[in-house]
């Protein structure tokens, strides 16, 4: 673990992107609210947040941080295709002595997988991919933006 005693805190804010490969007869349940588990919404959006609040104890050496906000937003497709993607987007800010990338980071992996759970009745063909940091701010290290699109 790195030794960030020394460190002065400063506001941290980090955004990262997971997108779910999704079929229609997928979509289609989303929008009838006709899935099996419940709401896949609000519980892919809990299941980020938690991720957030967890991110210390699941992946190694890394530190506990005090999260002032954590948001999960997810976009539902919205045209019609057969294969359709399901955008969430992470925020997570805090004001400590080390960034928030990794929560960021695992909100919207965690969300994802929760997606893949509830719907995985359904079909088995749904992915996760392009999981990646959008933004992040504050710092030693600087800012960063992707330069992708969304």
């Amino acid at each position: 673990m790195s030794d960030i005693s020394n460190k002065e805190s400063s506001n941290r804010y980090a955004s990262a992107i997971c997108e779910v490969i999704v079929n229609q007869e997928i979509i289609e349940k989303i929008n009838s609210h006709s899935l099996p588990k419940g709401d896949i919404i609000a519980a892919a959006k809990l299941a980020g947040i938690l991720a957030v609040k967890k991110t210390h104890e699941l992946i190694p050496l890394c530190h506990a941080i005090p999260v002032s906000n954590a948001e999960i937003e997810i976009a539902l497709p919205k045209n019609q295709e057969d294969k359709s993607v399901i955008k969430i987007i992470s925020v997570v800010e805090s004001f400590y002595k080390t960034g928030v990338e990794m929560e960021a980071l695992a909100a919207v992996s965690i969300a994802g997988l929760t997606i893949y759970d509830m719907t995985k009745s359904i079909s088995h063909t749904v992915e996760l991919k392009n999981i990646r940091l959008l933004e992040k701010r504050g710092g030693k290290s600087g800012d960063y933006t992707t330069e992708t699109n969304l």
